[in-house]
């Protein structure tokens, strides 16, 4: 009786793993990996770019497929609908701003230092961006959809009155703001940057804003002005 030869076992068969798929299964699901994330990337840039210029309410799937390139089923792979779509767009270019608020490491300066580097560092990625047209648009058409709205205010809204309450009652404590009241309105804090969002598309056209020197003066007001040596 012949004894039947041993198949071989090569590197590559070893390293299969326990459903059978080697290595080189991995790179084709890599790739398809990879292009998911790029047609996601597109949809939100193209939706983006269509809420920017029609409203919320007026975009539409179809025109988002057609700018993105892709066709409007695949769209659902990844949004199930036109809102999910929008919330997507406030996680990844809003939320990220607001949460270098929270992520503010202990002041070693002034408390104002510290409400002075953020705002004006919040001035610069939002007016004058996208970002700041998608603050306009919630402002706009918010009221007509009471989820988005919602969704804006859980995710960005309290996040940053959260912040802005912290560093008040941080100032309070250290005697660097005398109003103790303040704390139970942060918003008074932060409404330079909500008047130059607003001003920007509104009135710039005829008395052009200077976000910065407001907030200076702003601050001043709240923490007294700054000695100059």
């Amino acid at each position: 009786m012949t004894k039947k030869p041993t198949k071989a076992v090569t590197p590559t068969a070893a390293r299969a793993d326990a459903k059978g798929r080697s290595p080189a299964d991995a790179a084709p699901a890599s790739n398809r990996a990879t292009r998911a994330a790029e047609r996601r990337s597109a949809i939100v840039e193209a939706a983006m770019e269509e809420f920017i210029a029609r409203g919320f309410a007026a975009t539409r799937l179809d025109d988002i497929a057609k700018r993105a390139g892709v066709a409007k089923g695949t769209i659902y792979l990844h949004f199930k609908d036109k809102e999910s779509m929008f919330e997507e767009l406030v996680r990844t270019v809003i939320v990220p701003v607001v949460a270098k608020l929270n992520a503010l490491p202990p002041p070693t300066g002034s408390v104002r230092d510290l409400v002075e580097a953020f705002a004006g560092n919040f001035l610069k990625e939002v007016i004058g961006t996208r970002r700041g047209d998608l603050v306009r648009l919630i402002v706009a058409e918010g009221p007509r959809f009471p989820s988005v709205a919602d969704f804006y205010y859980r995710e960005v809204v309290s996040r940053g009155i959260a912040g802005m309450r912290a560093l008040i009652e941080l100032g309070i404590a250290r005697g660097e703001i005398r109003e103790k009241n303040l704390a139970r309105y942060p918003q008074i804090l932060v409404a330079p940057a909500m008047i130059a969002v607003i001003w920007q598309s509104l009135f710039a056209r005829h008395s052009p804003l200077d976000a910065q020197d407001m907030l200076r003066v702003h601050l001043d007001v709240i923490f007294g002005e700054r000695r100059t040596t």
